[in-house]
């Protein structure tokens, strides 16, 4: 990282904006470089790192290779691309180190509580049920990029495909020697080096309130990727109430404690995406005992009356 490039030379250095459609949402990518660059080739090769993750991971496209697993029968292996292997893998270490509270196989929990992709909210709460961990259900095998399902599972991967998402739109501007950027898709964010005038990348974090966008705070960022989980973006009504859709493996429902969002820092986005979403489901207790027991930074906003409370760790550390 250019963190010592001379003044005059990082006055030179111009800005580029590009985005996009992706997931769902969109992406970003902010980042300073000469002049001259060829924007539509970036923004093209842009473009095909997140698509080639919707096309991998994605459980709303029915042609997916993620769609493709979940329709494969018990004890078959299949052939997967090394991307969504690599993917896989690093959600089930995260399932263990977690003690189960990351666990990608609650695509039916998703589904009979009305955030898949037939967004068919019920009229009445889903019957819990007892569940098997993921982590008991998959056979990967890194050598030949395949995987089985030893029983009967559904899979997604909404806790931790946008934040790889991320990470491949990284990859993407490194590829083309660039070394200072803020890249993004739908507040999952991932920051190399410094602005042109020196100064860290300054990113807004949101007040955990349904239907209002409002600035809790600001971060800034270096070498360094950021996520947040939480429930107050997406949800559904059923009877009066109110269900977010990070899922309660162990539950069989919807995550039902104080916190209202947990954001995590981390060397990937990846990482981030799914330890925001860990932590968010262990709850306001387990949740920062476990962040200070692996070293972890991470923000948790607990709700507390009419209003929130904040736990800082930083390098495991709580933060006075």
């Amino acid at each position: 990282m250019s963190t010592d490039t001379p003044l005059s030379t990082a006055a030179a250095l111009q800005r580029y904006s590009l985005n996009g459609a992706t997931m769902g949402t969109r992406y970003s990518a902010i980042f300073f470089a000469a002049p001259g660059l060829d924007e539509p080739a970036i923004a093209a090769s842009l473009f095909a790192a997140v698509d080639r993750v919707d096309r991998q991971m994605s459980t709303w496209k029915t042609d997916s290779d993620l769609s493709r697993l979940n329709a494969t029968p018990e004890q078959q292996w299949l052939d997967i691309p090394k991307e969504l292997l690599g993917v896989l893998a690093t959600a089930l270490r995260i399932g263990r180190q977690s003690n189960g509270a990351f666990d990608i196989g609650v695509g039916d929990l998703v589904n009979s509580w009305g955030f898949g992709p037939a967004r068919q909210v019920p009229t009445d709460i889903p019957a819990q049920r007892r569940r098997r961990p993921v982590t008991e259900l998959l056979d990967i095998d890194q050598v030949h990029n395949r995987v089985r399902k030893r029983a009967t599972v559904t899979l997604d991967l909404s806790g931790i495909a946008k934040g790889f998402g991320v990470d491949q739109l990284a990859r993407c501007l490194e590829g083309w020697g660039i070394s200072r950027y803020l890249v993004g898709i739908d507040g999952e964010m991932r920051a190399c080096g410094l602005k042109a005038d020196g100064q860290p990348w300054a990113i807004a974090v949101e007040k955990p309130v349904r239907g209002v966008r409002e600035v809790m705070g600001v971060m800034e960022l270096s070498d360094v990727a950021i996520a947040t989980s939480g429930d107050y973006r997406h949800w559904v009504e059923i009877a009066d109430q109110h269900y977010a859709h990070s899922m309660h493996p162990a539950l069989g429902a919807p995550v039902c404690n104080k916190l209202a969002a947990v954001t995590v820092l981390a060397s990937s986005c990846m990482l981030a995406d799914a330890w925001a979403t860990a932590l968010l489901v262990l709850g306001e207790v387990a949740g920062p005992e476990l962040a200070q027991a692996r070293g972890m930074d991470a923000l948790f906003v607990v709700r507390d009356g009419q209003g929130f409370r904040q736990l800082s760790i930083v390098d495991g550390q709580l933060q006075a």
